[in-house]
């Protein structure tokens, strides 16, 4: 299997196992954000795609011409559910975990630390073979338990959003896996 980190064009390395994230800080931290083409780069997203995505508030606007780690995460969340969630879904669903994209006083959890916790989940999941509703349900308790200093308010709402995240994400592997076998079959 050629394995990337969700929501990425980044091949996946065990430094990306405990923080996913970590792949991609360094690079922001370092230049003080991601230019468009950086993050098109990263994300194989198409750069229209992106600023659709900020116009309809979905993803915090940009200061300047460079996209902040904040904004990059919300990215990366919403591109690894996009293969099989319709987009409005998807940003419901974070406004479901974290209210307003422009105020972070209302969320659950960072997404940084919700999009590490799902690399997680998906990454034990994907090495154990273990993608039954109840397998995910224990990998989002035991990281939730041993997380929760990043959990700011309602586990429960959290464990409902990160359910769907995760069968979502493995959904639309799923559905990449079968067009890939599709177009060997009909070119």
């Amino acid at each position: 299997m050629n394995r990337v980190i969700p929501g990425t064009t980044l091949k996946f390395s065990e430094q990306a196992r405990e923080s996913a994230f970590t792949m991609v800080a360094p690079v922001l931290e370092a230049t003080g954000g991601l230019t468009l083409s950086q993050l098109s780069k990263l994300t194989g997203l198409e750069g229209s795609t992106i600023q659709n995505w900020i116009k309809r508030k979905w993803v915090s606007a940009t200061v300047g011409k460079k996209y902040s780690e904040k904004q990059v995460v919300r990215i990366l969340l919403i591109n690894m559910l996009r293969g099989v969630m319709k987009l409005e879904d998807i940003a419901r669903l974070m406004c479901y975990i974290n209210g307003d994209v422009e105020d972070t006083s209302d969320d659950i959890i960072a997404d940084t630390a919700l999009y590490n916790m799902l690399c997680r989940i998906i990454f034990s999941a994907e090495d154990n073979g273990a993608f039954s509703p109840e397998s995910i349900r224990k990998l989002i308790n035991e990281e939730i338990s041993i997380s929760e200093k990043s959990i700011r308010s309602d586990e429960d709402k959290l464990r409902k959003a990160m359910y769907i995240m995760v069968m979502a994400y493995r959904c639309s592997v799923l559905k990449r896996e079968t067009e890939n076998s599709l177009g060997e079959i009909f070119g």
